[in-house]
């Protein structure tokens, strides 16, 4: 229901005892008004894009704890949501605490890392991200199958080289003769069917300019290379990765998750692009055919991505294979390698040696985590999320920002049921494949420091035995110390 409009009619008072109209009275009301809400206004300092500066310095700088208090409550109502400390503190923020006990922490992870659940084999990394202290290692240099963790290293390799404000651009070049236009791929797999529409629109528009009302129309996928189908495929998890697609090749309305995948992702969006053009009055003559633009070709129409920043939350949040695997070959294409598979792990590599995390052991078949030969260790994944909580790299930010949130969102969001005590505090992103289970990420101690952890097993024969042993991990980090 929307609010009601509290001024959508003038209401005239009345007097009850002659029954006169007292404009007057309300006239003077107002002009009381407006010169005590003036007097606020002027007591209250300055204001900036519609803060108070005042207002919103105290807002940065109060310690909130929570909403506890949301309005007046009632007998029946439900009950006011519990405060909690925060998960992820400001950026540049820092605590004069004295760092988490080491010896308690083994102490209390002891008994957890060694449950049947998680399987034969478990390795462990945690450090304090302000001052990249080891606080817990349980063979945190060995190297493991990371399933989706992977993504962490994918990341910030992606936002280390192209920035978080880096847009993947689509579009469609118009031959000198205006006679044929070319839907060139940049390899943004989120493209959608309302962005070929807007595409379609500008081209028609130039193609009236050319006095065109037909067009032969042709699609160009080369701006990846290598083979398009992931070791894998063909898979639910994953669609053909090429540089040309609409909504990650899906066949149904869902963004997330697994579902069915065309297998000519490409072929498709020519023929999405192609309706649209005839929607926009341009008559598209025989069938779209893959081909690159002509020499001399002008772009008539271009649609840019989210952001990257947008992009790699995306991906950490919901595990996104498809737009993992772009970031992974946008990667390999700013710093000069094949946009393929070994190019983009090349790519990744390199980066991730320039960021200065220890890289021993690591091979990174794919940006995914779907392949079964990728290998990291613990020690890599908290490094990496240490780099992007530094204040000093605002840029990887979105690394600890995507990540899900226990209880609430992404894969997280079905995990730490009501009453567990890492509901809401820890930030992590999941790993699942078959045996493999793993979780990283971060959490705010109880002495207020950003903890980076990651946790990694082989061997379990249950996700769903596995998923818990896991949780009760990292919410071991939250507790007090005992």
């Amino acid at each position: 229901m929307r609010p009601s409009d509290p001024w959508g009619r003038l209401k005239v008072l009345k007097n009850r005892r002659n029954g006169s109209y007292t404009w007057q009275v309300i006239a003077g009301s107002a002009t009381l008004g407006l010169v005590v809400a003036a007097g606020a206004v002027l007591a209250a300092g300055p204001w900036d894009n519609g803060q108070r500066k005042a207002e919103r310095a105290l807002a940065v700088t109060a310690d909130r704890t929570g909403g506890a208090h949301h309005g007046r409550p009632t007998p029946d109502g439900p009950r006011p949501a519990p405060s909690a400390p925060a998960v992820l503190p400001a950026l540049g923020t820092t605590t004069h605490d004295a760092p988490r006990d080491a010896a308690a922490l083994r102490d209390t992870l002891a008994p957890l890392i060694g449950a049947p659940e998680l399987g034969d084999k478990v390795t462990a990394s945690v450090i304090d991200t302000a001052t990249g202290k080891q606080l817990y290692g349980n063979g945190a240099t060995t190297a493991m199958t990371p399933a989706s963790t992977i993504k962490i290293a994918t990341t910030t390799a992606a936002l280390s080289v192209l920035g978080p404000d880096h847009r993947i651009a689509t579009t469609a070049a118009l031959s000198p003769d205006a006679r044929t236009l070319t839907l060139v791929g940049g390899g943004d797999p989120t493209l959608s069917k309302a962005a070929l529409r807007s595409m379609a629109a500008d081209a028609a528009k130039a193609l009236r300019e050319d006095d065109r009302k037909s067009v032969r129309l042709t699609y160009d996928t080369s701006r990846y290379t290598g083979p398009v189908l992931h070791p894998i495929s063909p898979n639910e998890n994953i669609a053909p990765v090429t540089a040309l697609m609409v909504n990650e090749g899906r066949l149904n309305d869902t963004d997330r998750g697994p579902a069915e995948r065309t297998d000519d992702p490409a072929g498709d969006a020519a023929r999405a692009f192609a309706a649209q053009l005839g929607k926009a009055g341009v008559e598209v003559t025989g069938t779209p055919r893959e081909a690159r633009p002509a020499d001399r070709a002008r772009t008539v129409a271009t649609h840019r991505s989210a952001p990257l920043a947008a992009l790699v939350e995306r991906t950490l949040t919901n595990s996104d294979n498809d737009i993992a695997e772009a970031l992974a070959r946008q990667t390999a294409i700013a710093k000069g390698e094949s946009a393929d598979f070994a190019g983009a792990r090349r790519a990744v590599t390199n980066e991730l040696k320039k960021l200065e995390v220890p890289v021993a052991g690591a091979h990174l078949a794919d940006g995914s985590g779907l392949d079964r030969e990728d290998r990291v260790t613990p020690a890599l994944l908290t490094a990496l999320l240490a780099r992007a909580a530094d204040p000093d790299r605002p840029g990887l930010r979105p690394v600890l920002t995507g990540l899900p949130i226990a209880g609430f969102s992404g894969t997280l969001g079905d995990r730490y049921q009501d009453g567990s005590e890492g509901t809401g505090l820890i930030r992590a992103k999941t790993g699942t494949l078959n045996g493999v289970n793993s979780l990283a990420g971060t959490v705010v101690d109880p002495r207020g420091r950003l903890l980076a952890f990651a946790f990694l097993a082989s061997g379990s024969l249950s996700a769903t035995e596995a998923e818990p042993a896991l949780d009760a991990l990292a919410t071991a980090l939250a507790r007090p110390a005992r």
